[in-house]
């Protein structure tokens, strides 16, 4: 995995609890994964307030998988650099592809696994199972496929207002 820099920032108005990822992020990522093969794909993960999307949870549900531009990617890694992605507040991990099928992190892996919350390995074949989530020290975590409808909303949904209250 390559350069990740410093995308992933606190969120607003949200738990920091990850409650699981939406079915249709998980699909997008496992087919993204598959049409990049048999190179490495790599992308950001974005999450929204669980209550938004008609669950009576607190936390976060990742509904999003931001593919970062100008990644460049082969059989055995992908970089990009990360001043190519938007400094996004709902931003909480990371998702890539492993195209020898492995699902454990690598030391680079691990290396960016402090930037966000939750990280993401995809592994050929690409089914529904050949996917682990695991948390910032690289630990397996489980992370529940949560089938819920997603908004439709602006992709800054945050005003100046919002970002000056998260500063102080």
């Amino acid at each position: 995995m390559g350069l990740l820099g410093s995308l992933w920032k606190p969120s607003l108005f949200r738990s920091s609890e990850i409650l699981g990822i939406a079915k249709d992020a998980i699909d997008f990522a496992l087919e993204a994964s598959e049409d990049t093969h048999p190179n490495e794909y790599m992308g950001q993960l974005r999450g929204e307030d669980a209550r938004k999307l008609g669950l009576d949870r607190d936390g976060t549900v990742i509904t999003d998988v931001l593919i970062a531009p100008g990644t460049k990617s082969n059989p055995v890694s992908a970089e990009f650099n990360p001043t190519y992605m938007p400094n996004d507040l709902k931003g909480v991990g990371s998702i890539h592809s492993h195209p020898n099928g492995v699902l454990r992190p690598s030391d680079a892996d691990l290396a960016t696994f402090g930037r966000g919350k939750i990280h993401i390995i995809i592994g050929a074949p690409y089914g529904p199972n050949d996917w682990q989530a695991f948390d910032r020290s690289g630990e397996p975590t489980d992370l529940d496929v949560i089938d819920v409808e997603l908004p439709d909303d602006q992709f800054f949904d945050f005003t100046q207002e919002d970002i000056d209250r998260e500063l102080r």
